[in-house]
């Protein structure tokens, strides 16, 4: 489950960027919270942003490093 957080800053967490991320905007930030994940967009590590649980966050992460989950086509 995820829980919508509008104002990250508030939090007192450090945002992270993937070492993996390139010089691109389109990546996301992360931080550990109490049990929690907060994740946020990295053009605004700020907020708003989402707390999830680590393990939710990790099988997501895991989905997307194996290429389990396939695109929207918009």
């Amino acid at each position: 489950m995820s829980t919508y957080y509008p104002n990250i800053a508030e939090l007192g967490v450090t945002m992270r960027k993937s070492s993996y991320s390139n010089q691109g905007a389109d990546c996301v930030t992360t931080a550990g919270l109490a049990g929690e994940v907060v994740v946020a967009d990295s053009k605004n590590p700020s907020g708003p942003g989402h707390r999830h649980q680590p393990a939710a966050w990790a099988a997501f992460a895991q989905a997307v490093g194996t290429g389990a989950l396939v695109p929207v086509q918009g």
